[in-house]
Order: structure tokens, then C-alpha cells, then sequence
């Protein structure tokens, strides 16, 4: 069953055209390969504990290679569901409000991440409520390496990677602009790097406080620009927003460094054990505080000169909507003093 609506010119096959418009069906296709292996019982990393008091059988997972072709599968469900999205939802919203080109692109953009941080954003809080995260801020560093994973938490890392790699062939297929690119390819890559990083490096518990954090300021940030373009003099929503962003850094680099600065430095294991899972090395520790803070530092950078636009923005608007009224007592004046 087609996902998107066929214009009436078919454009030839294979063409940039064709593949663009089609590119839901095209993968949903390739995705039905993959759906076939689920037929099969396969375990995928995964280890089972007994607990004798409750007896019990949990399972535990660990990554490895296989989880690239786990990533790439959901990749394809990303692409699915972000098709299903913008043609059952954003486009008849678009067609109603009458946007503007660029309106049009920004709503689009609001509205696809705004879905998909608000739930990842209530997934995420899923599961630091029920591992007592939250409770037990020790535990994002008491017991490293945390080499196992309840499913939950791994299929949480699974479906981030397989998001954020998704959004490179968006690109083509959403038209991007040649000089946006740059700018989201910057901002995905951000994404994946640090993601994967929490991954692999065993660091999964922070990695999933943070992205819960960052997320929630993410959604505030386009459910404000989403109420933003239905009415234009609804602009609280970005002051909130601009308040929680700046506690959002703050919090991250606080919550860093006393888990990576402080909290591995004194861990009872120590050093480099590829074979446990252990990165518990000063190098590693040093490159993943730089690399975060780093991150921090570019977003504030950001942010500042959002901040600076919109407040220029802001004064242009108001002087324009001075100089017609200080026109108009000028030709009062005139006409008075021609007056006999």
C-alpha cells in the first residue's frame, strides 16, 4: 500500500524525481527484506541471569557488529514513519494555514522533531524511572563498566542512531536547500558522534540523562515555534525556553563532570580492558569532557547570536511601525502651518 500520494505526471523511473516521490514505497520494499529475518529466532547479544530468590530469568544485552544492521533496518522505519507524518499530518496542516516558503520548511522541520523528541523524551524518562536513575544519581557511575543492558535501554540507543542517520538521506529526499546542508549535517553529526559514543564507551546510563535533558529543551524550543507560526504574538513560549536552555548547559556540564571527572577517576576499576568493556583511562576521560564541553560551548555560541537576530529582528519591527505614524504628525504639522 503507497504511502504518499502520486502527482498526475509520472515522472520516468529511476529518475531524481521518480525516487524522491516514491522514496516511502522504495523503502518500505527494502524494509519487508529485513521483516523476513524476524521469522527467525535469532538472539542478538544477549545474556540471561537467574535469580535464585525469585527465580526469575532476566536478559541482558551487550552490543556489537550485529547492531549495524539492527541501526540501518530502523533507519528504514524512521524514513517510513517520517513520510507518514508529513503527508497525514504537516501537509494538511500546511495547506490550511497558506505558509510561506520559508515558514513552510521551519514548520515541517518543527513538526517532524518535535515528534520525535516528545517521544523520545517521554521513552527516555520511561526507563530512568523504572532503572531508579533518577533516585540513585551514583548509579551512573557505580559498577563501570555497564556493559549489560536491560532491552528497553538498548532498543532506546538502537532507534536514536537509527533516527539521526535517517536524517542524511532526508535531506535529499525533503529538497534541502545546498546552503542548509552544511548547517544540518553538522547538527546530525553532533548527534551521532556523541550517541555513539555513550554506546560504545559503555556510558549508556549518562548518555540517556542527557539526551533526556536536551531533549525536553529541544521540545519546548518547537512547540514554541510551532504556536509561534498559528499566531505570531505568542512568544512566551521562547523566553521559557531560552531560560531552560541556559539551566539545560549548566546541569549537562555539571552532571559530566561529576560523573566522568569525579566519579570514573575514583572508580575501583581503573585502565583500559577492551575485553570487560572498561575505557576507565585518563585519555578517555579527558576526550569525552573536552568533546562534551566543546558541544556546550558551540550550542551557547549558537544560541547567543539566535538571541542577538531575533532582538535586531525585534527593533527593526518596532522602528517600522514608528515612522508611519511620525510621518503622519509631520504632514499634520504641514498642513496647519500652510493654513492662512
Amino acid at each position: 500500500m503507497g504511502i504518499r500520494k502520486k502527482n498526475n505526471k509520472n515522472p520516468p523511473v529511476l529518475s531524481h524525481e521518480f525516487v524522491i516521490q516514491n522514496h516511502a514505497d522504495i523503502v518500505s520494499c527494502v524494509a519487508m527484506v529485513f521483516l523476513l529475518g524476524l521469522m527467525f529466532e535469532v538472539r542478538q547479544y544477549n545474556a540471561s541471569f537467574v535469580f535464585c530468590s525469585e527465580e526469575t530469568t532476566v536478559n541482558y544485552f551487550h552490543y556489537g557488529l550485529k547492531d549495524v544492521a539492527t541501526v540501518f533496518f530502523y533507519m528504514l522505519v524512521a524514513i517510513i514513519m517520517h513520510a507518514i507524518i508529513q503527508e497525514y499530518m504537516l501537509d494538511k496542516i500546511n495547506r490550511k494555514m497558506h505558509f510561506s516558503k520559508t515558514k513552510h520548511s521551519k514548520f515541517n522541520e518543527s513538526g517532524q522533531l518535535g515528534a520525535f523528541y516528545l517521544f523520545s523524551c517521554l521513552w527516555g524518562a520511561n526507563i530512568l524511572v523504572s532503572e531508579n536513575l533518577l533516585s540513585n544519581p551514583v548509579s551512573l557511575w557505580d559498577g563501570y563498566p555497564h556493559t549489560l543492558m536491560l532491552f528497553q535501554m538498548k532498543f532506546y540507543y538502537i532507534c536514536q542512531l537509527g533516527y539521526w542517520l535517517h536524517a542524511i538521506p532526508e535531506l535529499y529526499f525533503q529538497k534541502t536547500k545546498k546552503e542548509d546542508i552544511p548547517r544540518q549535517l553538522v547538527y546530525i553529526s553532533l548527534y551521532l558522534v556523541h550517541i555513539t559514543g555513550a554506546y560504545v564507551l559503555n556510558l549508556n546510563r549518562l548518555g540517556l540523562v542527557l539526551l533526556v535533558l536536551h531533549y525536553f529543551v529541544e521540545l519546548l524550543f518547537h512547540v514554541s515555534r510551532l504556536i509561534y507560526f498559528s499566531n505570531e504574538d505568542r512568544q512566551t513560549g521562547f523566553t521559557v525556553w531560552a531560560v531552560l536552555f541556559v539551566l539545560g548547559r549548566l546541569l549537562t556540564l555539571s552532571l559530566s563532570v561529576l560523573t566522568v571527572g569525579f566519579g570514573l577517576a575514583g572508580a575501583e576499576k581503573q585502565g583500559l580492558n577492551l575485553a570487560e568493556g572498561s575505557f576507565n583511562v585518563l585519555f578517555v576521560r579527558v576526550t569525552v569532557l573536552a568533546a562534551i564541553c566543546t558541544t556546550q560551548a558551540f550550542m551557547m555560541w549558537k544560541f547567543i547570536n539566535f538571541q542577538l537576530r531575533r532582538w535586531r529582528e525585534h527593533a527593526q519591527t518596532q522602528t517600522l511601525k514608528k515612522k508611519p505614524s511620525s510621518s503622519k504628525s509631520k504632514s499634520k504639522k504641514g498642513q496647519v502651518y500652510l493654513q492662512p
